[in-house]
């Protein structure tokens, strides 16, 4: 039905005084919002195994509510979707967009763009120029095919509008499939980022350009405006960009001063008077006669990077704009993209021209020059892909064309496949083209292999999640350094889960400008200093090489990561964090035993994160040792150790036997160099009975895998086990006899013997194998309910929380040369009498 724009209310008077609800702004404003997001989450739903952006699946979702799918149906459209609604919802949608792109210019940081230099740059504007005359070529065919000679643009606006169109890649989208693909810290990922951030900055200058030749797009052919106007359009968008950046951008930086103050509170008034900011500045480029967004964007870059504030900022606006506003944005540029008006084959002929120029322009285009400034063939043709992203800004675009009429329905339809194609190839493509070089696992020399002979130093990747491993790992990798100068490299590297956020592209940009592991979520100062001051501070004091590495990925495949960074800087261990940490009031006198161990509930980083160190146990290209945190290294007893000297350190090895065992007492050895830690080596002597019966290990039912222990699956001769246990026990007493205090118990009962030595506070650390090649006592442990599967027997009876065990307790897993399959068991009892052949054949 007809409506009278004036005659719209905001709000109805409700079902029962006979309002229809949807003919009001407000009520149908909230339905069409919730429709579109509903619709755009079940979309990202499905395309996520695809590994695709949210973008398409907002943009697909936009085109299947709007006339291409559902609007076929005319009553439907008229309802929620009728003509006099569109410009409230794109109203709200603009905040969205103006806001977004506040944030993209937060996200560009010029100075890095400066430091990627002239590789980025060449690439940059090879990957513009040459799918601009490209666009330009296609803009006269298509306005000679698709125009009539009535409604035809003007030349110059439509010439730059398609050269614009074609040319873009969309930063912030990139940046996000970059970081899927894990491609974001390397250097082919650097490249891309760079180039697309010269790329934005182009495309903006070159859309202000072409909104201030299009104006009105001359209505109805009539009274064209005079050349100076365009002129002093860009005259005065230079002179405002200028402005931001000379006056603006050093207030800007006094607010940021101001706004984030050492005792964490962001004052209220400068966040708003930012906000209040972002909206000038649309208005101010609005007025220019530039669109709005422009304001935004350049604001964005106003802000400086380096401090809380700008994080503080993206925290407070990120959801809502992202979340709510944008998918708004682009289902309403959906909406208006009517499939249907591309008939014949002309238009599908136009389609495909514009698909085919759009990804030769650009691929051909990065592939050249990037070969020219010598990049690896196969990494160009990447970069190619990479740069041909459309996405966001792309829509963007054509949405201000159609709104200026440069673009008609038929040209924009088109324009708008084309920057969903080219964005859902991108993902797939560069997965395909690019492997980047996972090595195969070369034997690392175990630490046990290296002997006093080879002087090279003990490389150690320690991960961490946040400042709450920080003092562990330090006092542990104390522990560890020999004082032999220099003997030591740490590579800490903090672990960091992507999530559907961008601010975590911030996060990663920090992490490559400052190289420290950025702590910005971290709210507290003080644990924000914790972590850099704590590793800062080690540097100093031990003689150790500390290098910070950041790894952003999602939880299922950060263990790529943690290997391929344990490959490619020949690391010896890898210490990962456990994912229950126990809160140990500081000092060791009291831990709440009497109350049923309540005061000391772990606190659980998530089984997501179990999940990454159970896959780091199984594909870890070197030996792992997993660190179960019960407040080692709480902070008096690390004040005192860093200096060496007063504090003991006192380390427990239980050693059974088997490779994991011998790693463990390696390690040991390593430990009992250090003057301040004090070794005991407790060596559980194999009963005679146990000697001569045999336990027999079955492979465990599917079901039972979470609750069993993994053995290793090779026979192995029990004879020569023995020996090589021995050997190591010798060469361990002749290396370290005056430090070590050397015992060895004979037990009936393990799991007791174990406990005793866990409960009584003998001990800051107690270190033990996985043992996955069972002694016949470890073996015999195999029925029990497994807790913890991945620590092996004797480190899950110690690391359960309900065995009241005091000190923390390393787990250490020695690289296995031949990379068996271990497989999980379950014991058989036979009726006849308990056990087993002692070569455990599993």
């Amino acid at each position: 039905m007809p409506f009278n724009i004036t005659s719209v209310k905001t709000s109805s008077n409700g079902v029962w005084q006979g309002d229809n609800p949807l003919n009001f702004a407000f009520p149908l404003l909230i339905v069409q919002t919730a429709l579109i997001i509903a619709v755009s989450r079940s979309l990202a739903v499905l395309f996520k195994p695809l590994r695709q952006p949210k973008v398409i699946a907002e943009i697909v979702g936009g085109i299947l509510l709007g006339p291409s799918a559902l609007g076929r149906n005319t009553a439907y459209m008229d309802r929620i979707f009728p003509k006099w609604s569109m410009p409230i919802l794109e109203s709200v949608a603009s905040i969205g967009l103006l806001f977004f792109l506040f944030l993209v210019g937060l996200e560009l940081d010029l100075s890095s763009i400066r430091r990627s230099g002239k590789r980025a740059f060449g690439i940059a504007v090879a990957g513009i120029t040459l799918p601009f005359i490209a666009g330009v070529g296609v803009a006269f065919v298509i306005r000679n095919t698709l125009y009539t000679a009535a409604d035809r643009p003007g030349y110059a606006e439509f010439l730059v509008f398609m050269g614009v169109a074609l040319s873009i890649t969309a930063f912030p989208v990139l940046a996000r499939i970059l970081a899927e693909l894990k491609l974001l810290t390397t250097q082919i990922g650097e490249t891309a980022m760079a180039a697309a951030a010269f790329n934005d900055v182009a495309a903006w200058i070159l859309l202000a350009l072409a909104v201030a030749l299009a104006g009105d797009g001359g209505e109805g052919g009539g009274e064209k405006k005079s050349p100076l106007v365009s002129l002093w359009v860009l005259l005065s968008g230079a002179g405002f960009v200028v402005f931001m950046l000379v006056v603006i951008r050093p207030g800007m930086k006094w607010v940021a001063k101001r706004g984030s103050p050492e005792n964490d509170v962001v004052r209220e008034s400068y966040v708003c008077l930012t906000l209040a900011g972002v909206m000038v500045s649309g208005f101010a480029t609005d007025l220019i006669g530039i669109h709005s967004i422009f304001g935004a964007f350049v604001f964005g870059l106003t802000i400086p990077k380096d401090g809380e504030f700008g994080q503080r900022l993206i925290e407070r606006i990120e959801d809502f704009v992202s979340g709510l506003l944008l998918p708004l944005y682009f289902a309403t540029s959906g909406l208006k993209t009517d499939v249907a008006k591309i008939r014949g084959a002309e238009s599908w002929g136009m389609l495909g021209l514009v698909v085919v120029t759009a990804c030769a322009g650009k691929i051909v285009g990065t592939f050249v020059v990037a070969v020219m400034v010598k990049v690896p063939a196969r990494e160009a043709l990447t970069l190619g892909f990479l740069m041909n992203t459309k996405g966001l800004v792309e829509l963007i675009v054509l949405n201000i064309g159609k709104e200026k009429k440069v673009l008609n329905d038929e040209t924009f339809a088109i324009l708008v496949l084309m920057a969903l194609f080219t964005t859902f190839i991108t993902t797939p493509t560069v997965m395909a083209i690019y492997k980047p070089a996972r090595g195969t696992h070369r034997k690392l020399k175990d630490l046990s292999a290296s002997d006093g002979s080879t002087k090279e130093e003990l490389r150690i990747l320690a991960c961490l999640h946040g400042p709450a491993n920080v003092s562990s790992l330090i006092s542990l990798v104390e522990s560890i350094r020999t004082t032999k100068i220099l003997q030591l490299k740490l590579f800490v590297m903090h672990l960091m889960e992507l999530t559907e956020r961008s601010s975590s592209i911030i996060m990663v940009q920090r992490a490559r400008k400052n190289g420290l592991p950025f702590v910005h979520r971290y709210r507290h100062g003080e644990r924000h200093s914790s972590v850099i001051g704590g590793f800062e501070a080690y540097r100093q004091l031990g003689r150790v090489a500390v290098r910070p590495i950041t790894a952003v990925s999602p939880l299922p495949t950060m263990h790529e990561d943690i290997c391929h960074m344990a490959e490619t800087k020949r690391v010896t261990m890898i210490i990962l964090p456990f994912h229950k940490r126990w809160n140990v009031d500081h000092g060791h006198g009291h831990h709440h035993h009497q109350d049923g161990g309540d005061g000391n509930l772990p606190e659980n980083v998530g089984h997501g994160w179990r999940l990454v160190n159970q896959r780091v146990l199984k594909n870890a290209p070197c030996s792992v040792a997993v660190l179960v945190d019960r407040g080692l290294g709480s902070i008096e007893a690390q004040t005192s150790s860093l200096d060496g000297s007063n504090v003991v350190e006192r380390v427990c090895v239980i050693f059974f036997g088997g490779p994991d065992d011998r790693e463990a007492l390696e390690l040991g050895g390593r430990m009992a160099e250090h003057p301040a830690v004090k070794v005991t080596v407790i060596r559980f002597l194999v009963r005679e009975t146990l000697r001569s019966n045999a336990v027999t290990l079955r492979p465990a039912t599917s079901k039972g895998k979470e609750k069993n222990y993994a053995f290793l699956t090779t026979n192995v001769d029990p004879e020569k086990e023995k020996e090589l246990d021995e050997g190591a026990l010798e060469d361990f007493k002749s290396k370290w006899k005056e430090m070590v205090e050397y015992k060895e118990k004979e037990s009936n009962n393990i799991i007791e013997e174990i406990l005793s030595i866990g409960q009584s506070k003998d001990f800051d650390l107690i270190v033990v194998g996985r043992g996955r090649l069972p002694s016949a006592e470890v073996a015999a442990l195999a029925e029990r309910q497994a807790e913890h599967p991945e620590l092996g027997p004797i480190g899950d009876v110690l690391a359960s929380s309900i065995n009241h065990v005091i000190p923390s307790i390393l787990v250490v897993q020695q690289h296995n040369k031949a990379h068996v399959e271990d497989i999980t068991v379950s014991k058989i009892i036979s009726e006849s009498s308990l056990s087993i052949n002692g070569d455990t054949n599993v």
